[in-house]
């Protein structure tokens, strides 16, 4: 008789996520643990925790999920996990805080929908928060040129140099936009247009977008009103608007809650996954348009 499916989930909030917990049943999980305002310090113990109760054999049926919404703990919680793996000790895991990767991942696949990326010039809006930075690392990684976008061209600048750190070969240009003529530069030229700023901030109002020629794809991923790009409804998932398919947080959101679960199902498949951005994303690609 195989062993149940057991998920530890680490939360570095006050209280872990009941979000990824519902998620986590809805998946398969048969078991779920989960630990709140864990610190980085702690990791180690619970990891060996999950290890040590089984035999190697039998370490695929026991997994780790890292959550919460602070995306830098969580990135720091999981370098942690992995450093307490030694020889054939571990077990998968899987980083998703604030919904970072997979909403990265479902945006990034909603436009391969309609553009060759690795021919796609595109304009990341938001660029610098967590779900902005994924996105653009994936569209870098997929051989598109990002123009990444923030308030402060510095904090842009630093996000591109980031992102370089993790793709060789990035084509990424910063830019800081704080004015209608600041957003007419950004979007010069681009087919892809993506918007992942703060929740009910408006980052491209209607007329800016409407008067983008070249743009082919606009995905905005915020659910909050008002909408990040102005004119695209939440629920919007592939609406033609003067020739541009246009995808709102809702309408992309299926494509996220379907890489999420296929994920966590993923990590019974084996102890030695480790799924973060780029590796939930090839899950994604491999769900929407095959291996």
């Amino acid at each position: 008789m195989s062993k149940p499916k057991i998920l530890v989930q680490l939360d570095p909030d006050r209280h872990a996520s009941v979000f990824d917990a519902v998620v986590a049943v809805d998946a398969g999980v048969d078991q779920l643990l989960q630990y709140d305002e864990v610190k980085q310090e702690q990791v180690r113990d619970l990891v060996h925790g999950t290890m040590f109760t089984r035999g190697v054999a039998d370490l695929k049926h026991t997994a780790v999920f890292v959550g919460g919404s602070n995306v830098a703990a969580g990135e720091s919680l999981l370098e942690a996990v992995t450093k307490s793996f030694f020889g054939p000790m571990r077990v998968s895991v899987m980083m998703d805080a604030n919904g970072a990767n997979t909403t990265a991942a479902a945006a990034v696949i909603a436009a391969g929908r309609h553009l060759d990326l690795d021919q796609t010039k595109a304009l990341v809006l938001g660029g610098t928060g967590p779900v902005g930075q994924r996105a653009a690392r994936l569209l870098a990684a997929a051989g598109s040129s990002v123009r990444l976008a923030s308030r402060g061209e510095d904090r842009a600048a630093a996000a591109c140099d980031a992102i370089s750190q993790h793709v060789q070969q990035a084509n990424l240009e910063p830019c800081g936009v704080t004015d209608a003529a600041g957003i007419a530069a950004a979007l010069n030229d681009v087919q892809l247009v993506i918007a992942a700023g703060a929740a009910g901030v408006q980052l491209l109002d209607e007329g800016s977008r409407r008067a983008c020629e070249s743009l082919k794809v606009a995905v905005d991923l915020n659910a909050v009103p008002p909408a990040g790009i102005e004119g695209i409804g939440p629920m919007d998932s592939a609406v033609q608007q003067d020739g541009v398919f246009c995808y709102g947080a809702i309408g992309v959101g299926a494509t996220k809650m379907r890489i999420h679960k296929a994920a966590l199902r993923r990590l019974f498949t084996s102890n030695e996954h480790v799924l973060d951005a780029e590796t939930i994303y090839e899950l994604g690609h491999e769900l929407e348009f095959g291996p």
